[in-house]
């Protein structure tokens, strides 16, 4: 295996075969310009296209590239995953192939880490792409959300982020495996610079995000970093005692005042409160209890199924 590079460029890829080999071509323009040694950490996330054919060829002609074949479709996240544990270099750059994260920005974020001491450098959007409504909507709704549960402020934040080793070997302490990069990365802290951009269009291909993955995502980053969901459930439950206890009153002056009304409707009101209580207490409650699950069964985050070049132990 060559000298560890100065600089890891990872890669997430799933079905970019139509324009990976442009985009690789734009994106190792800029960095030839850096006269710096780099290498290119490119990952399969199981395509049903031949993204996998594309970067095989690549490689050949490439010596600096290396591709990452997982067995399967496991999710943008795990498959950053992989590619963070083979990257070799002092500093590890992240960034999507279809070029909406612009390599122009590259420059100025090496610039920062090597120049001036930043430990991480991440791009923040002063702009987002053009999305579907629901996609908006959904976003206006999380980050507030998810500053408030956890602390963290991710409003702008993309997984464009250029790291140091430091900050990469303590980012592998972290075992869990629903990783959720971005707010993993802000959780670590370290000496960091944000650096502004507007999101590109796509080179091609359309988005693997649907409205159920951004769900999926947003609560699998809100579970991560906050208890806070429990303890709403109580703050409900104190809720809805107030409320009981405020009827119960009603009723029984009601009664000594010869005036209750015959009928359940109270009754059958209460059950419907206390119902929806106790299911909405109990799926919360199912989202932690699904989370301790997927971690003490020790399954590995992903699979590989092919490499290319030498295998990072």
């Amino acid at each position: 295996m060559s000298p560890a590079p100065t600089l890891s460029v990872v890669l997430p890829c799933l079905n970019e075969g139509a324009h990976l080999e442009r985009s690789l071509a734009t994106l190792s323009g800029v960095l030839d310009a850096l006269a710096l040694e780099y290498e290119l950490v490119l990952v399969d996330d199981g395509s049903s296209d031949d993204t996998w054919e594309v970067l095989v060829r690549l490689a050949r002609a490439n010596p600096r590239l290396r591709a990452v074949r997982l067995s399967r479709r496991f999710g943008k996240e795990l498959a950053l995953t992989a590619g963070l544990e083979q990257a070799r270099g002092a500093g590890v750059l992240v960034m999507d192939a279809d070029l909406q994260h612009p390599p122009a920005l590259i420059p100025e974020m090496v610039r920062a880490w090597r120049d001036e001491g930043f430990e991480v450098v991440e791009a923040v959007k002063t702009r987002r792409a053009e999305e579907p409504l629901l996609a908006r909507l959904g976003a206006k709704l999380f980050y507030p959300a998810f500053r408030r549960l956890s602390g963290f402020d991710l409003e702008g934040a993309s997984d464009f982020k250029l790291v140091d080793r430091r900050v990469l070997a303590a980012w592998a302490q972290m075992g869990e495996r629903n990783v959720f990069f971005r707010g993993m990365s802000a959780w670590l802290g370290f000496r960091r610079k944000a650096v502004p951009f507007e999101v590109a269009p796509r080179a091609g291909g359309r988005s693997g995000w649907s409205p159920w993955r951004l769900l999926r995502l947003a609560v699998n980053g809100i579970t991560a970093f906050s208890s806070a969901p429990l303890q709403l459930v109580t703050a409900m439950g104190l809720v809805f005692l107030l409320f009981a206890v405020g009827v119960g009153l009603q009723t029984l002056y009601n009664w000594f005042c010869g005036r209750a009304a015959t009928g359940f409707t109270t009754v059958i009101v209460l059950v419907l409160i206390v119902g929806s209580c106790i299911m909405i207490g109990l799926g919360v409650i199912g989202l932690y209890l699904s989370r301790i699950y997927e971690e003490v069964k020790g399954r590995p985050r992903y699979v590989v199924r092919d490499q290319t070049g030498p295998r990072v132990p």
